[in-house]
């Protein structure tokens, strides 16, 4: 009796452990789907949150000038903390998009990109600054404002340039080659 009831839970042990495995969700090494999460971290860096024009008027001292001569104290320290919560959600979504790339290059981009060494240390490099970087803007805006991180801002939004493009070369091969799409010289449509 005692065995009977072992070998039962034994077997819906093992349906169960079944069941878990065949909900879990497959990784493929090098899938698809690594890819189009990289290319969108990518975009939303890229056109998103690293336009000069965004980060400066995020971080424009000429706004809090105007408000300071302008606003009574309440309005200033309205705009104030506003500024610096606007700022701190930037900080916090490049960390995350960069986290993404940085995923996507420890486990997908070396079957692809055919990066070098020497290329693979120094983007490891650079992932780990800019993190680190991200991370310490972020103490900075919450302790002491957006404005007192201005020189900051700058070298992490180049050092977020430099990643973009060191995967947009890596990402490279999804793009279509420009011979790929033709125009229809009686139409002018495209063609692919």
């Amino acid at each position: 009796m005692i065995q009977l009831i072992f070998f039962l839970l034994l077997g819906a042990l093992l349906l169960a452990s079944l069941f878990f495995l065949a909900r879990r969700r497959p990784r493929i090494e090098g899938g698809a789907q690594a890819m189009v999460e990289a290319r969108q971290a990518l975009s939303a860096l890229q056109s998103g949150l690293l336009p000069r024009e965004l980060v400066e008027r995020i971080f424009a001292r000429e706004d809090l000038e105007y408000v300071a001569s302008h606003a009574p104290p309440p309005v200033h320290k309205l705009f104030l903390d506003e500024r610096k919560q606007v700022a701190l959600s930037w900080a916090r979504q490049v960390r995350a998009a960069i986290l993404h790339l940085r995923r996507f290059y420890l486990g997908k981009a070396r079957l692809y990109a055919g990066l070098e060494f020497r290329t693979e240390l120094e983007l490891a490099i650079d992932f780990a600054l800019l993190l680190f970087a991200c991370r310490v803007l972020e103490l900075v805006v919450y302790w002491r404002g957006p404005y007192a991180a201005g020189r900051m801002v700058g070298s992490t939004t180049l050092a977020a340039a430099r990643i973009c493009a060191i995967t947009e070369q890596a990402l490279a091969f999804l793009n279509p080659p420009a011979s790929a799409v033709a125009v229809h010289p009686m139409t002018g449509s495209q063609e692919g």
